[in-house]
């Protein structure tokens, strides 16, 4: 096959600091800027982490699991890696781009691979009025929570609240609630990948609310809008019969 400019990372774990030094040894080390494929060395985390601090750049990203969950990654051999680089089935993904608006009137701007989630953060439910494309659909959602979540991070924090797991190659988004009091049991909604969904939050001093975009936190938000960012795609890297969609399936059937 032909040569590849390998840029190598790794997460701070034992494992995957090993593992950088023996690759690097036998492979050479590219800088990110300069390399065709990023090989990300430890977990799902570092997964998102590489995958962000990649997003402006079109490179493809293959990730061998040091960490623990790995449903990101490909199973980890510093064996052969040219060849499996070589075999590898390229996926692209996309981002959601959040917009936040805190009470002293900042705004945040964010993109996240999995889900963005606005979360309470006091010991009061949180009250959320949810508009879709600019229309009023649920005046008043009573719960600890809701999240808009992407096909690939369907089966994350989606999936624990009891949200659907989408195909991989499906252009819907999982809009999900956490703990619904009122609807009472509501389970969320399934919204194209078009749609522009809008969180108000009501009661905002009494009822604090988070907002979350892949563990970028902003506190005291009183509204997030959220969409596809089809401009940013992701090429992750999977070994053949191991990708996204046959991920997605095979943990229905768990």
């Amino acid at each position: 096959m032909a040569h590849r400019r390998i840029a190598f990372t790794a997460s701070p774990a034992l494992a995957a600091q090993q593992a950088l030094v023996v690759l690097v040894a036998a492979h050479g080390q590219h800088p990110v800027g300069a390399a065709d494929v990023v090989v990300a060395l430890g977990g799902d985390g570092f997964m998102l982490q590489t995958l962000h601090a990649t997003e402006r750049q079109d490179v493809q990203v293959y990730g061998m699991n040091c960490g623990t969950i790995g449903f990101l990654m490909n199973v980890f051999s510093t064996d052969g890696l040219l060849e499996r680089l070589g075999a590898a089935e390229e996926t692209i993904i996309h981002p959601l781009w959040m917009r936040a608006v805190t009470r002293r009137g900042a705004v945040v701007e964010a993109l996240a691979i999995n889900e963005v989630s606005l979360l309470r953060a006091g010991p009061q439910a949180a009250k959320l009025t949810i508009s879709v494309d600019g229309k009023e659909r649920l005046a008043e959602l009573v719960c600890d929570g809701a999240l808009l979540a992407t096909p690939a991070g369907s089966t994350a924090y989606n999936y624990s609240a009891h949200g659907p797991i989408l195909p991989i190659g499906s252009d819907v988004l999982a809009l999900t609630a956490m703990s619904a009091f009122r609807p009472r049991r509501w389970r969320g909604a399934l919204l194209p990948n078009t749609a522009v969904v809008r969180f108000d939050v009501q009661e905002p001093d009494k009822r604090p609310v988070m907002a979350d975009a892949d563990s970028r936190s902003v506190r005291d938000v009183i509204s997030v809008e959220i969409r596809s960012e089809p401009a940013v795609r992701h090429r992750i890297l999977f070994d053949p019969g191991h990708g996204l969609e046959e991920r997605l399936i095979g943990e229905q059937f768990v």
